[in-house]
């Protein structure tokens, strides 16, 4: 008979060994995988740390219920395309499982193909309207039929930039796009068309679109008119429901000489997709401030001049973006996401967690401008201009500009001034007072739905 005290140590024994033996292979699996998953870092990050992530959580993509049903479809062209597009890969498209980009030149960008809409333009046309010029070089030459005079900037005017031949190209785009398009994914709900520096919101968008019937006709944009025609801006992203575009495709199917004479005549494309729309008896439906065409430096969420006022509407798109914008608008969001779980994004939210805490950072900046435009004549220096705001008690910003004196009332971030002879300052008490009695928005403003 075995004593019950040595059985009780050898079971003891057998039992701690086990215990090592599961240990230790725990232990090599974890540095399996860690090992595992440093490597795969390390390759696709080809041995470099971005400064600009550190510290981050790593991107996601948030729920997007709805997303299956859109195309989204991205315009651009060859002279722009290479510097504007690459940002929307790892930023607005990372999340997007149905999207095409449009351009005047057939190209791939890291790996994405880049479609040449014109490409079923009348063959006359691009023959004889000088529109095509520089369509045509590149088509014979590639990228290397490009000329200097080809990238030249040119600010925006009443009548757009109608010395660059690249834009002027562009309002050929638009009726090509919607016929492609529906070809592309025939049986979208939604086709949601933006430009190339225009950023969007997808959960907020998708929650938008969800309170229309995309069974119907609708045309959802900024509203802009020229002459008798209103129509949605094309740079502030407009979206289309799938027997809309089906209109607009017939309509360009059925009337193809007479609207490319037509297009010939006009400077913008949007216009004239707003017009054939219009003829199939498709109006826009009024959308701002939901679909922007501001920057984020140039938005007034404290307007009090228009039919709306932003605070509690939804924001769902900005543009005139930088690709560096564009990331930091993607990094914002995905902060609110992870921390703090917020789907929907308003004009309350970009002022309070976005716009207002850059200004709050830095009361007085040189070389910026804030876009302050209540002439203060009397101020001589910008010590005046300072002083003269701090006695005007609505008064919540001030700019040196051009040796002139500039106040406003309603707070605006601004932008860099190129010129560097604007320099801006913020009574940041002010904007926070006017930010708190604004209030926390408990029902979001989705505009008019019907």
């Amino acid at each position: 008979m075995v004593p019950r005290r040595r059985f009780s140590r050898r079971f003891a024994a057998l039992v701690a060994a086990a215990a090592l033996f599961f240990l230790y292979h725990i232990f090599s699996l974890h540095s399996s995988l860690a090992t595992s998953s440093s490597s795969s870092s390390s390759s696709s990050s080809a041995g470099t740390v971005d400064p600009d992530h550190v510290g981050e959580p790593a991107p996601f993509c948030p729920s997007l219920p709805g997303i299956d049903d859109v195309l989204v479809v991205m315009k651009t062209g060859v002279t722009e395309s290479r510097e504007k597009v690459p940002i929307h890969f790892k930023t607005t498209l990372r999340c997007i499982p149905n999207f095409v980009i449009y351009s005047d030149f057939d190209e791939e960008i890291e790996g994405v193909k880049i479609h040449d809409v014109l490409r079923h333009i009348d063959s006359d046309v691009k023959e004889s309207v000088a529109d095509f010029n520089i369509y045509n070089r590149v088509v014979e030459h590639g990228r290397k039929g490009l000329e200097q005079d080809d990238f030249a900037d040119e600010a925006n005017s009443a009548i757009g930039k109608p010395s660059n031949p690249g834009w002027k190209l562009d309002k050929w785009k638009f009726l090509p796009m919607a016929q492609e398009a529906l070809k592309y994914k025939p049986d979208a709900k939604w086709y949601v068309f933006m430009e190339a520096d225009t950023y969007v919101s997808w959960p907020t968008l998708l929650a938008w679109l969800a309170k229309f019937d995309a069974k119907k006709p609708w045309y959802l944009g900024t509203e802009t008119q020229i002459a008798d025609v209103i129509f949605a801006h094309g740079g502030s992203g407009f979206m289309v429901s799938n027997p809309a575009l089906q209109d607009a495709s017939d309509q360009y199917s059925a009337r193809r000489a007479e609207l490319d004479n037509y297009v010939n005549q006009h400077w913008a494309g949007d216009c004239v997709l707003g017009k054939v729309l219009a003829d199939a008896g498709v109006n826009l439906h009024f959308t701002w401030p939901i679909l922007q065409n501001s920057n984020i430096g140039e938005l007034d969420e404290f307007t009090n001049e228009l039919y709306r006022l932003p605070w509690c509407y939804l924001a769902v798109a900005f543009h005139h973006l930088s690709s560096r914008e564009i990331e930091h608008l993607w990094k914002f969001e995905q902060r609110r996401w992870h921390d703090k779980n917020k789907r929907l994004l308003l004009h309350s939210d970009v002022f309070r967690e976005y716009i207002y805490p850059d200004i709050a950072s830095l009361s007085t900046r040189s070389s910026w401008d804030n876009l302050s435009n209540e002439d203060q004549p009397f101020a001589k220096t910008f010590e005046d201009c300072r002083e003269v705001c701090e006695v005007e008690k609505t008064c919540v910003q001030y700019a040196w500009r051009g040796g002139e004196c500039y106040t406003s009332s309603r707070p605006r971030l601004g932008n860099s001034s190129p010129s560097g002879d604007s320099t801006s300052g913020f009574i940041t008490s002010r904007i926070r007072e006017m930010m708190d009695k604004s209030g926390v928005c408990r029902n979001p403003e989705f505009g008019n739905l019907s």
